[in-house]
């Protein structure tokens, strides 16, 4: 399998895992989600009728991501992945929320960014099919694309750690550590480090290993829904395995 149908296959599954697990939640009816929709006006009961509704059509475009993929849902998926993690800063939460959250509209960017721009309305709906050979510079664009997105989550998600967030310290509590305070310490400074070290050079494919495993194992330890989670949070995941394909591309251009 060639690194443009590796980094194809790794970008369209992680969209897909993105809306999926998103998509669950509401089906779940997950409480918080009140307070996100209460941002464009949308009240308590109304908002438990909705969610059902989101969860479903969610569902499906992840679905239509396995079966037949197009551009379309991508492009939906870049929109609808943005905008609700920015309802999460305008509902009141940390601005680094929403940066923890950029793999959900990084891997779907990075999906069409493997092709060249649509003609036409038709053609955003045509089935995406894996590319073929990609241009170095095409391949250039990616990397710096993927690169922005793994150190965005990276820092977004160290920020959380570093200001004490209860849902991260709850996990660590939960996992038998006594001082979660220094491991939510320990841990931010890890993934801002390795954020900032993502956006001013080119990362080693050992360092890229390393974070995703490291976002792999430690988004398991949600105690609620952790599968759901987990899934949801594809992109994450995504976006650095499809960024440590892409710098094994002999044809990528140094940056």
């Amino acid at each position: 399998m060639t690194t443009e149908n590796k980094i194809y296959h790794t970008l369209r599954i992680a969209s897909a895992m993105c809306l999926i697990g998103h998509g669950a939640f509401g089906i779940i009816t997950k409480a918080v989600w009140c307070n996100y929709l209460a941002v464009i006006g949308i009240d308590q009961q109304q908002s438990y009728q909705l969610m059902p509704f989101i969860g479903t059509v969610d569902i499906a475009l992840g679905i239509s991501l396995f079966i037949f993929p197009m551009r379309a849902v991508a492009l939906w998926l870049i929109i609808w992945g943005f905008l609700t993690a920015a309802m999460r800063p305008l509902a009141g939460e940390p601005f680094a929320e929403l940066l923890e959250r950029a793999g959900n509209f990084g891997a779907p960017l990075g999906l069409l960014l493997l092709y060249p721009r649509a003609k036409g309305f038709k053609n955003w709906f045509v089935r995406m099919k894996p590319p073929g050979q990609v241009s170095a510079e095409r391949m250039e664009r990616l990397i710096l694309c993927l690169k922005m997105v793994a150190s965005l989550l990276l820092i977004g998600h160290g920020l959380l750690n570093l200001l004490g967030k209860k849902g991260l310290m709850a996990q660590y509590n939960s996992l038998g550590f006594d001082n979660s305070i220094l491991v939510g310490y320990v841990a931010g400074v890890i993934e801002v480090i390795g954020g900032t070290l993502f956006l001013i050079t080119r990362p080693l494919r050992i360092i890229i290993l390393f974070f995703i495993i490291w976002k792999m194992a430690t988004e398991l330890f949600y105690p609620h829904w952790g599968v759901w989670e987990w899934i949801e949070r594809g992109g994450s995941y995504g976006v650095l395995l499809a960024l440590w394909f892409a710098i094994s591309s002999k044809r990528s251009i140094k940056i």
